[in-house]
């Protein structure tokens, strides 16, 4: 089961660098476009700079989560993983899309529930 945690906060974290690097680098670009569903260039280019602060943001979850890997402090884990879990369910109560609660959400309720299992019940 530690096993199976480990690999859900590294899934949880490579996601966030991949999320970082959706905003921060590809915003204004059709990838960046594409995947956010902005509807014109003029729009990207107005919110690149806010698309780029929520990347940094997304980097601070990624650095936390590997951080915890590295240090085994599973305390930190579950606080990262916590707060993985509420940007998803406030990104899709926000942007009214349930997609952010499944691609962002499900790898972070999954690990929680396992870093949960293996704290109470081992």
């Amino acid at each position: 089961m530690k096993i199976l945690q480990t690999i859900l906060i590294a899934i949880v974290a490579i996601e966030h660098v991949y999320i970082l690097y959706l905003e921060m680098f590809l915003w204004t670009k059709p990838k960046g476009m594409k995947t956010f569903g902005l509807k014109s260039k003029e729009f990207a280019e107005e919110t690149k700079t806010l698309a780029a602060n929520q990347g940094l943001y997304n980097g601070f979850l990624a650095a936390g989560l590997f951080w915890s890997l590295y240090t085994e402090d599973v305390s930190v884990s579950l606080f990262f993983i916590i707060c993985v879990c509420v940007a998803a369910l406030y990104g899709a109560y926000s942007t009214k899309s349930n997609r952010i609660l499944i691609v962002q959400g499900t790898p972070a309720f999954l690990a929680l529930i396992v870093m949960l299992l293996n704290r109470f019940l081992v």
